[in-house]
């Protein structure tokens, strides 16, 4: 049996259990035929043609993990940014309360199945009214996720402190499918900061599938930072979607530096004018690894920007991919779009395909995209070894300089440097950068 006929005859077995809400049935019922329809993603697929889950979805994976409540807060202290900040910790797919803040004065941070189970209207109101119904992995996570975080920003509300989500794989139930569904949402004349990252802790192979939905409200400001440094039997498929009211500025920056395969699927819908969406990201890849960043931002109105910058840096046998969709419909005139993929090639076995594109319908807008594939400068190396600096340090130096401009969103002061040093530590160097 395929993973995927698996996938199908276990969920197909509890249907009726899976929700009290007929609603929620509903949406769980057309994602199993949209899954069985689809499948996972091939190299067919023009959207996933230079990445392979081939060689992960021959495991027989566990689609079902159990429960672990045995991992404790010091078991994961070392993974969050900041000791003081505020945290949503899912173990295996279930959200943690124990391990999680639940009262924060300013927010609420609870169980996604928990928020549904209680009828919460506004957990109702946006649950899958974001994602793609007819994306198969949306749709997998759809009719397979045991839980996830629910998270709601009141209006008029300044979070102080950022929200650390930590996703926690064990491997207690062998090799794992992990799935969580996550509901951001933000109201009116809000800022809040937000830190993601999933850790796993088995050397047994995970295949993690999370949603995030992220409504923005009207004049606020979002950060959303993802932390990608997992171990190398980690497989990461990520899918993020934001919709955006009018005057918001959201900001998704994703920094890969670690894991096997990893897949980063990040959409914007720009809703109502004069908003703003920013996406920024870092790869820094060796071995064999994979990472493939695949964003799309949708222009549907007039008056909004976007500014998207992805930088890499390939060594070894690491595969890089990048693709860049900007759309701007026939009525959303004075849209300034822009993007830039830039990347670094540092060994003849490294890759990276990289596909910018633009799709305009309407007169007057201020749209530009571009890619560059290059080496490190060979001149500014020499002038910094004819200045008796090592050749490690100042290759790392320049290659700190290529990209650090993409950490320019970055507006924790512990997160920028927590970031400095798993790139130091990716380049295997003692510096300490950006003093």
């Amino acid at each position: 049996m395929s993973l995927k006929e698996k996938i199908i005859s276990t969920y197909r077995s509890f249907e009726e259990a899976i929700s009290s809400s007929s609603s929620i049935n509903d949406i769980k019922d057309n994602a199993i035929k949209t899954f069985e329809e689809k499948g996972f993603p091939t190299l067919k697929d023009e959207d996933w043609k230079y990445t392979s889950l081939k060689s992960i979805l021959k495991t027989d994976f566990c689609i079902v993990p159990s429960e672990n409540k045995d991992i404790e807060i010091a078991d994961i202290e070392k993974y969050f940014v900041d000791t003081d900040s505020f945290r949503a910790v899912v173990v295996d797919g279930y959200f943690s309360a124990e391990l999680s803040t639940i009262n924060t004065e300013k927010a609420i941070i609870s169980s996604m199945k928990e928020a549904i189970e209680e009828k919460n209207e506004l957990a109702l109101k946006h649950i899958s009214k974001i994602a793609p119904a007819d994306n198969s992995m949306v749709a997998l996570n759809t009719i397979g996720h045991a839980d996830g975080i629910f998270i709601s920003i009141p209006n008029n509300t300044i979070l102080e402190k950022p929200i650390q989500l930590l996703h926690i794989a064990t491997g207690i139930s062998g090799e794992t499918l992990v799935q969580t569904r996550n509901l951001i949402v933000v109201g009116k004349n809000c800022d809040a900061k937000i830190i993601e990252r999933h850790q796993s802790l088995t050397e047994n192979t995970i295949l993690s599938n999370p949603v995030t939905e992220i409504s923005v409200g009207e004049n606020s400001y979002y950060y959303h930072y993802k932390i990608q440094n997992d171990v190398v039997s980690a497989n990461l498929i990520d899918n993020t979607y934001v919709n955006q009211s009018r005057y918001s500025n959201a900001f998704v920056d994703t920094f890969s530096f670690g894991g096997n395969i990893t897949r980063n699927n990040l959409s914007f819908f720009l809703n109502e004018e004069n908003a703003v969406a920013n996406l920024n990201g870092i790869s820094l890849l060796n071995d064999s690894q994979h990472v493939d960043n695949f964003t799309f931002v949708d222009h549907r109105v007039a008056n909004c920007d976007s500014h998207e910058l992805y930088k890499g840096i390939y060594d070894e046998s690491s595969k890089g991919v990048f693709t860049g969709k900007i759309f701007i419909h026939k009525d959303a005139q004075k849209t300034n779009g822009n993007q830039q993929n830039n990347n670094l090639i540092l060994s003849e076995n490294a890759q990276i395909n990289t596909r910018p594109q633009l799709e305009i319908y309407a007169d007057d807008v201020k749209a530009n995209h571009g890619c560059t594939i290059g080496q490190l400068d060979k001149e500014a190396l020499f002038f910094m070894r004819s200045r008796g600096i090592p050749k490690k340090e100042a290759k790392a130096m320049l290659m700190y300089a290529f990209a650090s401009e993409a950490l320019k969103n970055v507006k924790i002061e512990a997160l920028t440097a927590q970031i400095n040093k798993l790139i130091a530590a990716k380049l295997n160097v003692d510096i300490e950068f950006g003093e």
